[in-house]
C-alpha cells in the first residue's frame, strides 16, 4: 500500500513538473516572439530588451516569423521613435566629436535639427561630422540640418513644447531651417542627395 502511495505522488510529480516546464517554455516563447516589449527607450541603446544583462558589449539580435505572431498583435505592437531619446543619443554623440562644445537637437517626424558650438576653423568638415552623426541614428528618410550659428540654439528649444499638429509649426520650422542652411552644411549624402538628405524629386516636391 505504502508502494502505491509512492508511485502515485511520483506520478503526480511528474505531471506537476511537465506542466510547470510546459508553461515556462510557453513563456518563453511569447517572449521570444515579442521583442518589443521593452520598458524603457534607453533599453534600445544600452540594455538588453528581457533585462538579464544590461551590459553594452552584448549584440542584439532578434528573429520573428510571421506564422508565429498573430496579425491583432503585430498591428498593437509596432514600434514607435522616441523623438526625445533620438536627440539625446544625437547630441551625445556629436558631443563625442573633435572641436564640438555644446549641442542643441530637435527631432520631429521627418526632420533632424541641430546647433552646434565649435572651435573648429574648418566649418565645413564639422557640418559633416555632425551631419552624419545625426543620419547614422535616425531612419533613413529623415532630412538633417545643421548649423554652427549658436543664436538659433534657442529657436528650436522654443519648439520642444510643440507637437506635430500644433498651428503654424511646420512653417516655423521651415523658416528655422532657412536660416540653418545659411551655415555650412557639409558635403552631400549621396550621388542623388543633397547635403539634407533630400532626394531630387523630394526637392520639386518641396517647391511646388
Amino acid at each position: 500500500m505504502i508502494k502505491k502511495s509512492f508511485i502515485v505522488v511520483g506520478i503526480g510529480s511528474i505531471v506537476a513538473l511537465t506542466a510547470c516546464s510546459n508553461k515556462m517554455a510557453e513563456e518563453d516563447f511569447r517572449n521570444s516572439v515579442s521583442p518589443a516589449k521593452v520598458s524603457s527607450p534607453s533599453q534600445i541603446y544600452d540594455e538588453d530588451y528581457r533585462g538579464v544583462n544590461k551590459e553594452q558589449e552584448d549584440f542584439g539580435f532578434i528573429r520573428l516569423q510571421k506564422t508565429a505572431v498573430d496579425n491583432k498583435m503585430t498591428n498593437t505592437m509596432t514600434p514607435g521613435l522616441d523623438r526625445e531619446q533620438l536627440a539625446d543619443v544625437i547630441t551625445r554623440l556629436s558631443l563625442q566629436l573633435p572641436n564640438i562644445d555644446d549641442v542643441s537637437t530637435l527631432v520631429t517626424d521627418e526632420e533632424v535639427l541641430v546647433v552646434y558650438d565649435t572651435h573648429s576653423k574648418d566649418r565645413i568638415e564639422s557640418a559633416d561630422q555632425v551631419k552624419k552623426t545625426a543620419i547614422s541614428v535616425v531612419p533613413r528618410y529623415y532630412h538633417v540640418y545643421v548649423s554652427d550659428n549658436t543664436n538659433l540654439s534657442q529657436y528650436i528649444e522654443n519648439y520642444s513644447t510643440l507637437e506635430t499638429d500644433s498651428p503654424n509649426v511646420q512653417s516655423m520650422i521651415d523658416k528655422t531651417i532657412q536660416e540653418m542652411k545659411k551655415s555650412p552644411q557639409g558635403r552631400d549624402v549621396g550621388s542623388y542627395e543633397d547635403e539634407n538628405g533630400v532626394m531630387q524629386g523630394e526637392q520639386m516636391n518641396m517647391t511646388k
